[in-house]
């Protein structure tokens, strides 16, 4: 009787079906993993190997990948956002422009965090800010364990938005579960942010990218079958979910599956800015990255 797969991703509307009673992938019954947020469940994962298949940042796998992990890329991306509203100071702060945190204290949860990577990204790009003139106050360790941060980032305790609001930092970095759950209305440190956004997103042709799909490089080289039929699955609803809005907003437009431009420029992006930020520190490409799944899916899929 074939085994159980273990999955360890967030509950989407586009992923729900995978909590469906009766739910199974080529006789595989599939478990969830118990893991709120599910960042939680990326260490494990990088670490481990713990799960079959499992939600990652971008910016973890890449730094998996570069530490020579077993894990497989899937071209599908389960949640992204732009992220020049994610850089934010506490109501009634001092006021400070992007091009003002250089010599500056910035929280972000982890330095290697997804979202931290897009906001240095665009403070570089646009602003002239270099990730190596901030001082990165962080609440928690990469997930994968042998990175070694630049000497810029310092740990501290509790949560970030801890951190700016006792004064800190004068600016942090948090994603939408932080933003979501802020109490009062931070205030965003880049002006006319919605439209900047949308002009960052028409220069680089894709909206970033945060979370993609794995598997266990192990599990795709036994059963390439078995994990085409799941990423058909998860491309079916991700697809459904998309038409099924007449205006979707941008973290439904940040979905993908399948091998598009708007993929594979936001795969780019990310490890062009991962180089810039010593995120990762040696050059990959895209192909490289996608290079298991065209090797045992891709001309099947």
């Amino acid at each position: 009787m074939p085994r159980t797969l273990s999955v360890a991703v967030k509950s989407y509307p586009h992923t729900a079906f995978l909590a469906d009673p009766g739910f199974g992938v080529e006789g595989h019954d599939v478990e969830l993993a118990a893991a709120d947020p599910i960042y939680k469940a990326f260490a494990p994962m990088v670490r481990e190997l713990r799960y079959d298949v499992s939600e990652l940042a971008v910016a973890t796998f890449l730094q998996a990948r570069e530490a020579g992990a077993p894990i497989a890329l899937l071209p599908v991306a389960l949640s992204g956002d732009f992220h020049h509203h994610s850089l934010t100071r506490w109501p009634g702060s001092a006021e400070i422009g992007p091009s003002d945190l250089t010599g500056r204290r910035v929280g972000v949860r982890a330095y290697s965090q997804t979202t931290g990577l897009w906001v240095r990204g665009i403070l570089h790009e646009e602003f002239g800010v270099d990730a190596k003139d901030v001082t990165w106050v962080t609440t928690e360790e990469p997930h994968v364990a042998s990175y070694v941060e630049p000497d810029n980032v310092e740990r501290t305790t509790g949560r970030v938005l801890d951190v700016l609001e006792r004064g800190d930092a004068v600016a942090a970095v948090l994603g939408p579960p932080a933003l979501d759950g802020a109490q009062g209305p931070l205030v965003p440190i880049i002006p006319n942010w919605r439209e900047v956004e949308e002009a960052w997103g028409a220069r680089h042709g894709t909206v970033p990218i945060n979370h993609v799909l794995t598997v266990r490089r192990d599990f795709l080289e036994a059963e390439p079958g078995t994990v085409s039929a799941l990423y058909q699955a998860f491309g079916t609803r991700i697809e459904a979910r998309k038409a099924a809005e007449a205006t979707p907003g941008t973290r439904v437009r940040a979905l993908r599956a399948g091998v598009s431009d708007e993929l594979v420029a936001g795969l780019q992006t990310a490890i062009d800015y991962a180089l810039q930020q010593n995120v990762i520190r040696t050059p990959v490409t895209v192909d490289e990255l996608l290079a298991d799944f065209t090797r045992h899916i891709g001309g099947v899929a």
